[in-house]
């Protein structure tokens, strides 16, 4: 993220006297009131080739330099409503934007298209903070789904994994906004073509043209709209090749495996979950979890991973009914060390203004209710979460199937699921392994840790003041019928049952920072669980292809229903051939590769090429 430095990121908006959006920053209009719908749908939707080119496809991917007022993407999502090519068809919208617009900057343009009020209010409920980086908007009662790019147009096409079947090019002209259409942006748009992809524009410029013909592409002048005398239009000569969905195998029925089990379904997959024991059955299991990223101050991938992936849980959660038990976690400083640290986390840009605050301790004091004796980090869009409302949703509309995975054989025609007796127990085209500590069995190699974890919970009717999730080196979250707290970290353990020495750590440390808490907790008859955490050597996850048709995801440790919701569409997109929400350079700190020996293979329990 390091890589996409724009300082100043305010368009410098303007409003003309008949009401029209301008950039001050480049002088130019955004578009024009008069007769702007009909530049949009003549120049670009027409320009592409619209409807006509996804007719018959189940995927079309259009990208787009100039994000703007959004109103080529609200013409491109009003046009896929009215002729989608299938109940299935799914559309991916990848958009790039240096100077973003507020979400009532957008709205206000906007209101110039009545005709477009419908579509366009659904794109402003999930309007992204302006915040550097990829944000996700999802829109499955319409089949789509839009990678917005905050940030430097080179950074951008860099990191997108995807491949357009359309571009619209819709930067300020090439005059007055040279680097939007340079040699190295023509290069990478190039490079992230499909097969036959097309390029509408407004200019002719000399240098575009000759740029995109150098590229491959055939380059065409036409008939200009309104005012303009010509436009441009550019195609790559090859066909696209059709492509079938796979069926999926997801080992693991977690936050891990319900996540990439919900993208896939999303994009029209078959997804077969295998779990030994039930939903939920391990880490996922507890009647609350904290959903909160991890906090760097230096390292801006594992910072700007972590804000993302933080953004897109919280939007998927709130979507699903009682899932969400509360909104914003206070994390109290530990050590002397933790205000600085927290002073360099609330200034990150990455953050939506406002998300990231600095209580001191009479605010800490008088939000929980009870005195304490450090200031804290209050982390607005953090959330306290219902495990088990999101993993059965999630989970619909999959084939289950309960067993044990003791090997996997993998040869170019899929996979075989082998129990114990070497029983085959699932055929598929591709595997996920989203076991979590169970991973550890199927992938020695992998160099995963445990570290088991107890928390305690009891049921009782809480005051409000003890509904504000809280975490130092325990936590204390409301379940919504009364609080879990805990939590501790025993490395090494790999079958813990739950005992009572476990309990009486969790009631220390509560006692000890919260003890009005710990009174309510000693009054209550409580409830015990233990899981165990998979960790890795850097705490961050490990996810990613393993070799062709054999993924995973594991390593989430204590973040996992922060980072599993983003990771699986990561996933799902790698799978099926799509655009990954994921900027290049997150993916690729994440790899799983990173602990893979290249004979990884020859010690794990999954064999290539054992099929027959």
């Amino acid at each position: 993220m390091a890589d996409h430095p724009i300082d100043d990121i305010s368009p410098q908006l303007l409003w003309a006297e008949d009401g029209s959006p301008r950039s001050g920053r480049f002088g130019d209009v955004y578009f024009s009131k008069d007769d702007g719908l009909a530049e949009t749908r003549a120049v670009f939707l027409e320009g592409c080739g619209l409807p006509q080119a996804w007719t018959g496809r189940s995927t079309f991917a259009v990208a787009e330099l100039g994000f703007g007022t959004g109103l080529n993407i609200v013409a491109l999502l009003d046009l896929w409503r009215r002729a989608r090519p299938s109940g299935q068809a799914r559309l991916n919208v990848f958009s790039v934007e240096g100077f973003p617009l507020t979400r009532n900057e957008a709205a206000r343009a906007l209101t110039a298209w009545p005709e477009l009020a419908e579509t366009a209010a659904t794109l402003l409920d999930a309007w992204p903070a302006g915040t550097p980086g990829f944000h996700r908007i999802d829109l499955p009662q319409w089949g789509a789904s839009i990678d917005l790019a905050v940030g430097d147009a080179h950074w951008a096409l860099e990191q997108w994994s995807g491949a357009a079947d359309a571009w619209f090019l819709d930067g300020f002209s090439p005059a007055l906004n040279p680097g939007m259409w340079s040699p190295e942006i023509l290069a990478l748009v190039a490079a992230r073509s499909a097969p036959g992809a097309r390029i509408a524009t407004f200019t002719v410029a000399g240098a575009v043209r000759r740029g995109l013909a150098e590229h491959g592409f055939e380059v065409e002048k036409k008939p200009g709209h309104g005012r303009k005398r010509e436009r441009l239009e550019a195609r790559l000569p090859s066909s696209v090749p059709s492509r079938l969905k796979p069926h999926v195998a997801v080992i693991g029925a977690g936050i891990a495996g319900a996540s990439v089990a919900r993208a896939l379904i999303a994009e029209g997959a078959r997804v077969t979950v295998v779990e030994a024991d039930s939903a939920g059955a391990g880490g996922s299991g507890f009647p609350a979890a904290l959903v909160t990223p991890r906090l760097d101050a230096g390292d801006v991938v594992v910072a700007g991973f972590h804000a993302q992936a933080l953004e897109r849980a919280r939007d998927l959660y709130r979507r699903l009914p009682g899932a969400v038990i509360a909104e914003g976690v206070l994390q109290l400083e530990q050590a002397p060390r933790d205000a600085v640290r927290f002073d360099k986390v609330a200034a990150q840009t990455l953050w939506p203004e406002g998300a990231m605050a600095r209580p001191d301790v009479a605010a800490c004091t008088e939000r929980l209710g009870e005195t304490v004796d450090t200031g804290g980090l209050l982390m607005g869009d953090a959330l306290a979460l219902r495990p088990s409302a999101v993993l059965e949703p999630w989970l619909a509309g999959t084939e289950r199937v309960t067993a044990s995975i003791a090997a996997i054989r993998t040869d170019q025609d899929g996979a075989v699921l082998l129990d114990a007796e070497d029983a085959t127990i699932l055929k598929a085209d591709v595997v996920v392994i989203t076991a979590g500590w169970g991973s550890a069995d199927l992938l020695p190699d992998l160099d995963l840790s445990p570290v088991a974890g107890q928390a305690d919970w009891v049921e009782a009717a809480l005051p409000p003041s003890f509904e504000t999730p809280v975490a130092w080196g325990g936590y204390a979250v409301p379940t919504g019928t009364g609080l879990l707290f805990g939590a501790t970290h025993d490395r090494g353990v790999t079958t813990p049952i739950p005992n009572e020495d476990a309990s009486e750590r969790n009631r220390a440390t509560l006692a000890a920072v919260l003890p009005g808490r710990a009174a309510l907790v000693k009054a209550s008859t409580p409830s015990r669980r233990i899981a165990v955490r998979a960790t890795t050597r850097d705490r961050l996850p490990a996810c990613g292809e393993l070799e062709p048709g054999l993924f995973v995801l594991t390593g989430l440790g204590s973040r996992g229903f922060c980072v599993a919701p983003l990771l699986g569409e990561h996933l799902a997109a790698t799978i099926l051939g799509g655009p990954s929400p994921l900027p290049r350079a997150f993916a690729d700190r994440l790899a799983v590769g990173r602990f893979i020996s290249s004979s990884w293979n020859h010690a794990a329990k999954v064999h290539p090429g054992a099929l027959d």
